[in-house]
Formats: C-alpha cells, sequence, structure tokens
C-alpha cells in the first residue's frame, strides 16, 4: 500500500509543477510590478509552503480513499469534491500570473475555498486525520484568499477596447 500512499501524496504537485513551469517568469516581471500589502510574505516561502502543503493533502486523500475501500460508490462525494477543489487550484496559477486575470483568480480562491470547507465536511466523519491534514491547506489559502483580494483591489485591471 506505500506505493498508493506515495502515489496520491504525489498527485498534486503534478498541477502545481504545471502551473508554475507555465508561469514562473511573471513572478519577477509582471507580479513584482503589482502593488502588494505590507504583510505579503516573501516570495521564498511559497514553494516550500505549496509542497509541504500539497504533500499533506494528498496523503491526506489517500487516507480517505483507503478507508472507504477505494474508489467506489462511497468515494465519489469526498474524493470528488477534493479533486474539484484540486482543480481549481491548479487553475488559480494560469489566471493569476499566466492570464494576470485577477479578479477571475479572486473568484477562483474562493470557490477554491468553499470546496475545501466542503470536502474536509465530507471527510471528518470518515478519517478525521485526513480532515486535519487539511487545517494547515485552509490556513494558507486564508492568507493568499486575503493576498488575491488585495492585488486585485489596488490593481485594477485594464478593461479591453477603453481608453483615457
Amino acid at each position: 500500500m506505500w506505493a498508493h500512499a506515495v502515489g496520491f501524496s504525489a498527485l498534486p504537485h503534478i498541477g502545481g509543477f504545471l502551473g508554475w513551469f507555465l508561469t514562473w517568469k511573471e513572478v519577477p516581471t509582471w507580479f513584482e510590478s503589482l502593488k502588494k500589502p505590507s504583510w505579503h510574505p516573501p516570495n521564498k516561502m511559497f514553494p516550500i509552503m505549496w509542497t509541504t502543503l500539497y504533500t499533506g493533502m494528498g496523503y491526506a486523500s489517500y487516507l480517505v480513499w483507503n478507508d472507504l475501500g477505494g474508489f467506489n460508490s462511497k468515494a465519489v462525494i469526498p474524493l470528488g469534491l477534493y479533486g474539484a477543489q484540486l482543480a481549481l487550484n491548479w487553475a488559480w496559477t494560469p489566471l493569476f500570473f499566466g492570464a494576470h486575470k485577477l479578479k477571475l483568480a479572486l473568484v477562483d480562491i474562493m470557490c477554491l475555498y468553499g470546496l475545501v470547507l466542503g470536502t474536509m465536511y465530507s471527510w471528518y466523519p470518515i478519517n478525521k486525520t485526513a480532515t486535519m491534514l487539511m487545517v494547515p491547506y485552509l490556513a494558507w489559502l486564508t492568507l493568499a484568499s486575503s493576498l488575491t483580494f488585495c492585488i486585485w483591489r489596488d490593481n485594477p485591471e485594464e478593461e479591453k477596447g477603453k481608453s483615457d
């Protein structure tokens, strides 16, 4: 079963790495030009945090999958919510850094926040440890959501077709 645990733990990193790979050049250029709040964490902290959080949430999903006996009818909602939140998580980086769509990234992360709460709620009766492994993720999403909001608020997007 260790191979399953490793696979589940590694899965979230795939989308995270792909998002980083497609947009990493935007950090020292576009992102640095944005107005950010004074409490913005250092850029070096983000890969460390996401590596830790992706591993924890991946392992948590393994615990739920294992306790439910694999992919079956009982797993549809808890693992479906997990998959949906993972898709929104992966979408945020290309929306924010790639497309520079701050408002859409804000909508994405707010929906993500709700899906993470729903995932945790559905996991609690199945595996409390898995649920607790999601708490640091939710805490970081609180910070990331607040940061996304402040960046969106303080850096108005230019509307296409309008001139000054």
